[in-house]
């Protein structure tokens, strides 16, 4: 059998191109443009690189970006105010705080100011209950992406039995929470699961988030299954660099999945277009006109 890679990478600039298309209405037709605030404290390499392809793809699909870079010794407090103006600003419609935070900063107690309405990240814990009780919420970018990319190549999963490997707030139970809502019979197994491998033999849509390298092993997967690898994991190379992999042991993968989101350009790529997607959706909902 011949396993197919799911391009992410095409998917999402396609998604970006219909949502650039969809402000330029907005703006022709309600005066509306969609704008996104990203709050980044402290200098994490990575997170640097990250909110600089948001403000990019941002300001491509015509909206406006609002961007606040602070110090790492940047206190709580002012975090806490710096939010309460942007929950205020009109200009603004969706509000991002770009996580690890300092630990002087409770995450918490940030994610917790931002105003529903606004918060695109999907975090709080208003639209993590509305999510899982069936209602309209902001939904968490990366889940919302891998629910996208598996309509996209299988069309209804209604009937279809899933397994989330993985529990995080941000990934595995909002995505298991979106599996529900398209009719798939849904198992969350996590590091205590009892024979790990066999459960996930059961799945016929396999979603790894645990953030171990290639921990889901080649005979982990149902022949035929169609993979979803969420993991972004650094490891070293003989040269001494470094290579990304995922959480699945892609090559092992190779012939026995049906389809697989390879890493790089899988899921990732998903994560900023649907980033995109959840701030237009903010707007149109402030303005009453979703």
């Amino acid at each position: 059998m011949e396993t197919k890679p799911i391009d992410g990478k095409a998917f999402a600039a396609g998604l970006r191109a219909r949502i650039a298309e969809e402000v330029a209405g907005l703006k022709a037709s309600a005066g509306l443009t969609p704008g996104l605030a990203v709050v980044l404290v402290g200098e994490d390499p990575a997170s640097q690189v990250y909110v600089r392809n948001k403000a990019a793809q941002t300001a491509e699909a015509g909206m406006a970006s609002f961007e606040y870079k602070l110090a790492a010794d940047t206190p709580e407090a002012d975090v806490l105010a710096l939010v309460a103006k942007l929950n205020a600003d009109p200009a603004v419609h969706g509000i991002l705080v770009q996580l690890p935070l300092p630990a002087q900063i409770d995450a918490n107690k940030v994610i917790a100011a931002i105003d529903p309405a606004k918060d695109v990240d999907g975090f709080h814990v208003v639209n993590a209950g509305r999510l899982a009780v069936g209602l309209d919420a902001l939904v968490p970018c990366t889940p919302l992406g891998c629910i996208m990319l598996l309509k996209h190549h299988l069309g209804s999963l209604s009937g279809l039995k899933a397994v989330v490997v993985g529990r995080s707030n941000i990934v595995g139970k909002p995505a298991a929470q979106l599996l529900l809502k398209e009719d798939c019979t849904v198992t969350i197994a996590h590091s205590r699961t009892r024979d790990l491998p066999a459960e996930c033999r059961t799945a016929d849509i396999l979603v790894a988030a645990v953030g171990r390298p290639e921990m889901v092993r080649g005979d982990w997967i149902k022949p035929g299954a169609t993979v979803i690898d969420v993991g972004i994991n650094r490891v070293p190379k003989d040269d001494g660099k470094t290579r990304l992999v995922g959480d699945v042991a892609y090559a092992e993968a190779q012939g026995i999945a049906g389809l697989i989101t390879p890493v790089p350009g899988g899921v990732g790529p998903m994560t900023i277009a649907c980033l995109l997607q959840n701030t237009l959706t903010a707007a149109k909902r402030q303005k009453g006109l979703a």
